[in-house]
C-alpha cells in the first residue's frame, strides 16, 4: 500500500490567553517543533456485508509515553471512554480517526491503517503538544482517502478549518478536555513568517507579518519551566464555568447585545457585577480586557510599536496572575525576571497555565545573555534547569 508522512507543529500564543473558548481574539504562531506521522493505509471493499470497520496499529516513539505498540479496531458506533477512566494519548489518535468514519462507505469496507508517530513538541508545557498530534492524524487521514473527505473539493482554508473543527471534538468528546479551537487551528492553518490574529467565533483568520523598522527588532523566546502543576486539568473546566456564570449575569440584567463574553465591554462587566460572584465578575474582567489587547497588538505588531506589544503582553501576564488566576510562583518568577532584563519588551505565561511555558518578546542582540540569566536565575531558585527556545512563525500542517 502507498505511505504517506505529515507533519502539524506546536503553537505557542503570543497574547490572548483563556478567551478562545468564549469565543475571543487570539494571536498564536506555529513553531519550529512537529508531530510526524508515516504511514500506511489500504481499504479492502467489497468484502462482506457489513458495516464498514477499521483496524488501526500504532507505533509510537519515547516521547509519547513510551516506546508502545497498539492497536485498535473501529466502526463508526465506537464510543469515548468515560469521563473518569485515564488519559492516554491513543484517545487523541483514536478520536481524530472516529471523525473521519462517517466519511466512509457504511457497509462493506474495510480499512487498515498503520502510523509510526514522534513527536518533538514538549509535553504539558502549554505548547500544543495533543492538538499536534490531532492535526497530523487528520492530515494523514486526509492524503489517505482524499476522494472520501465530505470537504475535498472545498478551498484549501476551509478545508484547514474543518480539520481543525474535527480535532477540536475529537479532543473535547475522546478527552474530556473542554478546549477551544485555537490550538488545533494554528496547527493547521498557519503560515510560515506570520502570526494569526483568529476571531474563535466566525474563525476568521488574519495572518499578520511583523514590521520590521528598528535595529532592535524582536525574537520570541520560550522559556520551559519543567514545572506542571496537577491542578491544571481540573481547573480548565472551573474557568470555562466560571466564565459563563458571568455570562448568563449579564444577560439577566438584560443586555441584549452579549451573546458571549466576547460580545461585552468592560462597563458590561460592571454593569453586572452585582449579579456576579466575585471569582466570576474577575474572570469576566481577564476576558473583556484580553480581547482589547489582542486586538491592539495585532496594529502594534504591523506598526513594528515593540514597546507597545511588550507593554500588552506585560498586562496580560498580570491579568492571568491577578484575575484569572491561572498562573505559578515558577513562571511568574521566570516573567519578572525577563520584563527586567535589558532589551525585553515583554515577557507573560502562555498557554493553559498551572506551569509550562512563558513567551518573551525581545531584542535579538541581548537573547543570548538573557537565555543565560534566565537559567541560572531559575536554577539557583528553584533547582531546576529551564529550557530556552527562539523560535519563528512556521508553516501549518
Amino acid at each position: 500500500p502507498p505511505a504517506y508522512v505529515v507533519a502539524a507543529p506546536g503553537r505557542v500564543n503570543l497574547i490572548g490567553e483563556h478567551v478562545d473558548y468564549t469565543g475571543g481574539f487570539v494571536l498564536p504562531l506555529a513553531i519550529d517543533f512537529s508531530t510526524v506521522i508515516y504511514g500506511t493505509g489500504f481499504c479492502h471493499t467489497g468484502k462482506g456485508n457489513g458495516p464498514t470497520s477499521m483496524r488501526l496499529r500504532l507505533i509510537s516513539e519515547k516521547a509519547l509515553n513510551g516506546s508502545i505498540v497498539e492497536e485498535r479496531r473501529l466502526n463508526g458506533t465506537s464510543r469515548p471512554p468515560d469521563a473518569d477512566e485515564p488519559r492516554s494519548w491513543v484517545n487523541y489518535v483514536v478520536g481524530v480517526v472516529q471523525q473521519y468514519m462517517h466519511d466512509l462507505p457504511k457497509e462493506g469496507c474495510t480499512i487498515d491503517l498503520s502510523m509510526a508517530i514522534a513527536s518533538d513538541v514538549p509535553l504539558s508545557s502549554g505548547l500544543s503538544s495533543s492538538a499536534s498530534l490531532e492535526v497530523a492524524v487528520a492530515t494523514f487521514f486526509e492524503c489517505f482517502l482524499p476522494e472520501n473527505m465530505a470537504y475535498s473539493s472545498a478551498k484549501e482554508k476551509d478545508i484547514r478549518k474543518e480539520r481543525a473543527l474535527r480535532c477540536q471534538k475529537a479532543e473535547n468528546d475522546w478527552t474530556h478536555s473542554p478546549c477551544g479551537i485555537m490550538d488545533q487551528l494554528a496547527s493547521s492553518a498557519a503560515q510560515v513568517g506570520k502570526l494569526m490574529l483568529i476571531d474563535c467565533q466566525s474563525l476568521e483568520i488574519e495572518h499578520v507579518t511583523m514590521k520590521a523598522n528598528t535595529p532592535e527588532d524582536p525574537v520570541i523566546l520560550i522559556t520551559n519551566s519543567k514545572v506542571t502543576h496537577s491542578i491544571a486539568d481540573s481547573e480548565y473546566g472551573v474557568r470555562r464555568a466560571q466564565c459563563h456564570d458571568a455570562l448568563l449575569a449579564m444577560q439577566s440584567i438584560p443586555l441584549y447585545h452579549v451573546l458571549s463574553l466576547r460580545d461585552a465591554t468592560k462597563d458590561d462587566v460592571k454593569q453586572a457585577e452585582a449579579k456576579m460572584n466575585k471569582v466570576s465578575y474577575h474572570r469576566a474582567l481577564h476576558v473583556v480586557n484580553e480581547n482589547v489587547r489582542t486586538k491592539e497588538c495585532k496594529v502594534a505588531l504591523k506598526m513594528g510599536l515593540w514597546d507597545h506589544v511588550g507593554e500588552l503582553m506585560n498586562a496580560s501576564h498580570a491579568s492571568l496572575r491577578d484575575e484569572y488566576e491561572v498562573s505559578c510562583e515558577e513562571v511568574d518568577y521566570l516573567v519578572e525576571v525577563a520584563q527586567a532584563y535589558e532589551g525585553v519588551y515583554g515577557s507573560r505565561m502562555t498557554g493553559g497555565g498551572f506551569g509550562g511555558c512563558t513567551v518573551t518578546f525581545v531584542q535579538r542582540r541581548v537573547v543570548e545573555g538573557l537565555i543565560k540569566h534566565l537559567q541560572s536565575s531559575y536554577e539557583a531558585k528553584y533547582g531546576k534547569q529551564a529550557e530556552c527556545f527562539l523560535t519563528e512563525p512556521a508553516e501549518g500542517a
